[in-house]
């Protein structure tokens, strides 16, 4: 539970990012020769550790 409330702004970035990886892929997505964005599970996962690392920025 400490370590929770310890990263939550980490958390939300991660949910936040999945997401949003995921909306990326369903409006944007491509079939064919997209790495990240031809598969929901990549652009999912890109999304949460791009979610993650923005957060991360602002923390001291």
């Amino acid at each position: 539970m400490a370590f929770i409330l310890k990263h939550k702004l980490t958390i939300i970035g991660v949910f936040v990012g999945a997401i949003a990886g995921y909306l990326y892929y369903y409006f944007y997505g491509c079939e064919n020769g997209c790495t990240i964005s031809s598969s929901p599970v990549n652009s999912t996962l890109y999304g949460s550790l791009m979610g993650g690392l923005l957060v991360n920025i602002f923390k001291k």
